[in-house]
């Protein structure tokens, strides 16, 4: 069975209702991106696609999953990573003329951009990020994958080249049924602010950073 059927026998894992609306050129500092935009008729959340290149010939694309941090990835918060991660994402995907960056609208690891601004303040009072969200009373990561499965197959891709550090998405995407067929790392941004953020993403969350023992 190919990755493509894969793909559209797992989609019984809930199928997301998206429906595909329209696409255009995006120029971009690194290259023009074509940028597709998706509705999700239940949430009522946009969700993109921003591709380079022919992402459709059966061949592993390099791929980030994104979820949205309006502060990181707009506001330039250098509590977080996401915002150089997105850039550097792009960045790669420009040199090597081919790849996507899937732009979730997960703010917050899912718990929405309020309940981050009041998980912030919990850590401006000393909570880390999964103690932050849990004394919100959500887990430490609401995030699901499977909204990238029919944004796949519009686009038809086959198999992913992903850059993450976090192995529980690797995970979550091949449990959906999407072959991931490289793990690429992705660590950017390393500052005095993020430094706690990103031992409980180590320590809490399992992705895979280098040790910084002597900060």
């Amino acid at each position: 069975m190919s990755s493509q059927e894969n793909i559209e026998a797992d989609v019984v894992i809930p199928e997301e209702n998206l429906e595909f609306v329209s696409s255009c050129a995006l120029p971009m500092p690194w290259a023009t991106f074509q940028l597709h935009a998706f509705v999700d008729h239940v949430s009522g959340k946009e969700h993109l696609a921003l591709v380079l290149g022919d992402v459709g010939n059966g061949e592993p694309v390099l791929a980030r999953v994104h979820s949205e941090c309006l502060t990181g990835d707009a506001l330039f918060s250098q509590r977080c990573d996401c915002g150089a991660q997105l850039e550097a994402a792009l960045k790669r995907i420009a040199k090597e003329k081919r790849g996507v960056v899937f732009y979730l609208r997960q703010e917050g690891r899912g718990i929405g951009l309020l309940n981050k601004v009041r998980a912030y303040h919990l850590q401006d009072g000393g909570a880390d990020t999964v103690e932050a969200n849990q004394q919100l009373g959500f887990p430490a990561d609401m995030r699901r994958y499977t909204i990238v499965l029919p944004m796949l197959r519009h686009l038809g891709i086959n198999a992913l080249r992903l850059m993450t550090n976090n192995p529980r998405k690797v995970n979550a995407l091949q449990e959906c049924g999407v072959e991931v067929v490289e793990r690429m790392p992705l660590v950017e941004n390393r500052n005095p602010f993020n430094i706690r953020y990103l031992r409980t993403k180590a320590t809490k969350l399992g992705h895979l950073l280098p040790s910084h023992d002597n900060d």
